[in-house]
């Protein structure tokens, strides 16, 4: 039998004082793979008065969140929205003032008339409404008064309210975005009266101005070790910004892995463009166009969900983002537009069973190459986690087999014989396949530039989901 070398981190070989000494080892303890669990990191706009900005807060429940970053501001929707999606979702928040030169939208709601019946005015704001009741002989303006009071009172509201009428004017409420910005033009309005003698009209949102820059957001957390990332802005500027953070903390010197997810109500055309801008394997887009909910809140859904499939390889295709409001059926994608997104590298969402929103096919917004092929290698976000799992795996069991390995002969063919046990780990999980086949494949040499490196070829063959089933039905007669 050859000889093998036992070292010893404790017992020194110099002693010589007799007896019997015994020391333990832990690093041949864990023959299983690391878990998976899904840190998610939502960067998002707070209210000026709130808690200081660009400081993480690890969120727990929706009142803290209100309490932290402001009732209604885009930090608090998002927390609640995805705490929703996934209740138990581990979640940090890091809130963002609003850009100094940022605009707030506004939308108006007129009522004029006087009441010759009972009925009620009701205004849906987004994914929420508020009601007032009207009796005979009720004025508009006093109508108003109680609705501005109600819209107020609900403190969850995107918006907050005003009386804006000139003397002598048609009574007026000017309803304003709490959060200044692009977003408060997506919030949705829809007015309803059924008291005989008011005649109600609104105007829609618009006028927002200048979202954040998220810069000095993703630089302070740059050190931080999240693995799902999530922004409301479906804007070149903040995605251009998240895209180049994840390719630095993702790379092989940061190892800190991770994604981008997001999503729009906008429309297919301008999903699909925003997609092309970004050709990232990393991020994710999502579009729901003509939902009731809030940006904020469908992308705090969309990454919620993402998070609560640990098994990176598993498809995301028909899990529910509780909570989303579905659209009208005549703004739903149909299957045409829902197969142009996925070549075009935007997520479709559509609406299932029961009327509720769902994930048609989770890809990455990468379609081309550097030369302007088109690439299917990144296309699933399941190809580019089950590579960061990989990653992960083999990296944590070399950390835990070798923490202070010599380099001699010996070396490589220890570290190789881990690797390929990781390997045919990952191939029992149907994460990884063909190991078997594959292994000759995985190699470990020592470095021809540097003595003290050693250098490792892994073959990672992943595991793709089933997305299509084609079939022939031939008829017998």
């Amino acid at each position: 039998m050859a000889s093998k070398n036992i070292s010893f981190d404790n017992i020194p070989a110099s002693i010589r004082k007799p007896g019997k000494y015994f020391e333990l080892n832990t690093k041949l303890a864990v023959r299983t793979l690391a878990t998976n669990e899904q840190r998610v990191l939502i960067i998002a706009q707070k209210l000026p008065t709130s808690a200081a900005p660009l400081e993480p807060v690890q969120i727990f429940d929706d009142a803290t969140a209100a309490a932290l970053f402001g009732y209604g501001s885009q930090a608090h929707m998002m927390a609640r929205a995805a705490i929703k999606a996934y209740p138990y979702v581990d979640l940090t928040v890091l809130p963002v003032p609003p850009h100094a030169a940022g605009i707030a939208a506004t939308g108006t709601v007129t009522l004029s008339g006087a009441a010759t019946s009972a009925g009620v005015v009701k205004l849906t704001i987004g994914n929420s409404y508020v009601a007032v009741a009207a009796s005979y002989q009720d004025t508009a303006a006093s109508t108003l008064a109680e609705l501005v009071a109600a819209i107020n009172d609900e403190q969850d509201l995107p918006v907050t309210a005003a009386i804006t009428t000139a003397e002598g004017g048609t009574p007026t409420i000017t309803l304003t975005a709490k959060n200044k910005g692009t977003l408060g033009n997506a919030i949705m309005l829809a007015l309803s009266n059924t008291v005989a003698g008011f005649t109600a009209t609104k105007t829609a949102m618009t006028g927002g101005q200048q979202d954040p820059d998220i810069d000095d957001a993703l630089a302070a957390v740059f050190a931080s070790n999240y693995n799902i990332y999530c922004v409301p802005w479906a804007a070149a500027e903040q995605l251009t910004a998240l895209r180049e953070h994840l390719e630095a903390i993702s790379g092989p010197l940061e190892q800190r892995r991770a994604t981008g997810w997001t999503a729009t109500p906008n429309s297919l055309a301008t999903a699909t463009t925003l997609a092309g801008q970004l050709n990232s394997g990393r991020i994710s887009l999502a579009c729901l166009p003509g939902t009731a909910s809030l940006p904020e809140e469908l992308a705090a859904a969309y990454a919620a969900v993402a998070a609560s499939e640990e098994d990176p390889a598993r498809p995301l295709n028909t899990l529910e983002l509780s909570g989303i409001a579905a659209p009208a059926v005549g703004d739903r994608l149909g299957r045409k537009e829902q197969e142009v997104m996925l070549k075009n590298g935007a997520t479709p969402l559509e609406v299932g069973p029961g009327d509720v929103v769902q994930i048609v096919r989770a890809v990455s917004t990468y379609t081309r190459n550097a030369e302007g092929t088109t690439d299917i290698s990144l296309l699933d976000m399941t190809t580019i986690r089950t590579l960061d799992y990989t990653c992960k795996a083999v990296k944590e069991r070399v950390d835990l087999r070798f923490p202070r390995e010599k380099l001699s002969a010996r070396t490589p063919a220890k570290v190789r014989s881990e690797v390929l046990d990781v390997l045919r780990v990952l191939d029992d999980l149907e994460i990884l396949e063909e190991v078997a086949a594959n292994a000759e494949g995985v190699i470990a040499e020592r470095g021809l530039q540097d003595p003290n490196r050693l250098n490792i070829k892994i073959p990672a063959d992943v595991v793709n989901g089933l997305h299509v089933l084609a079939a022939r039905v031939d008829l017998l007669l």
